[in-house]
């Protein structure tokens, strides 16, 4: 099982974001429904919704905001892209970490992979500019996912290309570059791609949730960063 893998190389993984637990504050932003001063008159606006973001950050006086894995997330009503195409259940379950700060702030490899594919999901609501590297520990195959991206990370890449354990390759986007979210970085965890490329979805469907979630384990085996958060006031 992937998430054992992880937990087995726990001490090995580089920091993905330039983060200090000891001297740096990390605040845990929630985005469900419990969340009432987040309303769809703040996050479905780009600007009022960075604005949003910032502010707490800037409160709490932390470098970054984290959360979200296996959240169900009322924000994703800003976009059509998680709507079904039936019309029916909406994609609303979060597949990954989010962790959110400054635009530019630099992105790191956790451990050593190859650049498998990229893209730019340039729809509103999407990922934006978008790497996943391919991983292997004890001969198991494995993905990372990096989304809401620069632009200009994904213009220097080739697949196939190597990236060394700790070596910076992304930086945190531009709302008009990241798929219109506020700047910050959707970290994922994935074991079988599905033949995707340069896309895997960060959200799922509540009735799928349990397929999806065991194909994505908890990011944060490799980011060790949650227990550093601190709570909204």
């Amino acid at each position: 099982m992937i998430a054992n893998l992880l937990r087995k190389f726990s001490s090995i993984y580089k920091k993905v974001v330039p983060f200090n637990a000891a001297t740096d504050k990390l605040l845990r932003i929630d985005f469900t429904a419990s969340n009432k001063i987040l309303t769809g008159e703040i996050f479905e606006h780009t600007e009022k919704f960075t604005a949003y973001i910032a502010t707490q950050l800037l409160n709490a006086d932390a470098v970054y905001g984290i959360g979200g894995y296996n959240e169900s997330r009322t924000v994703y009503s800003r976009s059509k892209h998680f709507d079904s195409a039936d019309g029916t259940e909406p994609r609303r379950v979060h597949l990954g970490i989010d962790i959110w700060g400054a635009a530019g702030t630099p992105v790191f490899a956790p451990i050593g992979g190859m650049v498998h594919s990229f893209a730019y999901n340039d729809h509103f609501g999407d990922y934006g500019a978008t790497i996943i590297l391919l991983h292997q520990l004890d001969g198991m195959p494995f993905y990372t996912l990096y989304g809401h991206l620069s632009l200009k990370d994904i213009s220097v890449l080739k697949e196939g290309q190597y990236i060394n354990i700790g070596e910076e390759f992304g930086h945190f986007g531009l709302p008009e570059e990241n798929g219109h979210w506020p700047p910050h970085l959707h970290f994922q965890v994935i074991e079988d791609m599905q033949l995707h490329k340069g896309d895997y979805p960060g959200v799922c469907k509540f009735s799928e949730r349990e397929k999806y979630l065991a194909n994505c384990p908890d990011p944060d085996l490799m980011l060790n960063m949650m227990q550093h958060a601190k709570q909204q006031s």
